[in-house]
């Protein structure tokens, strides 16, 4: 699954801490979240959205090999 994490927190002015705190994961977290190494569950990928007011298909992106 592909997301654009990075992105969105780069226009929200956000540092992989900060959107950890707000969604109660840790800054490693974030990290494999953005490198495509970690899918979060649902829940966290629900917070992540609301954190940047989009829907989770705005942020993530199923891919083929999915």
């Amino acid at each position: 699954m592909k997301n654009t994490i990075k992105i969105e927190r780069a226009i929200a002015g956000l540092t992989q801490e900060e959107l950890a705190k707000q969604v109660g994961v840790s800054r490693q977290t974030i990290n494999a979240m953005e490198l495509n190494k970690y899918v979060p569950s649902t829940l966290l990928a629900l917070k992540v959205a609301r954190v940047f007011h989009k829907n989770v298909e705005e942020i993530f992106t199923l891919e083929d090999t999915d």
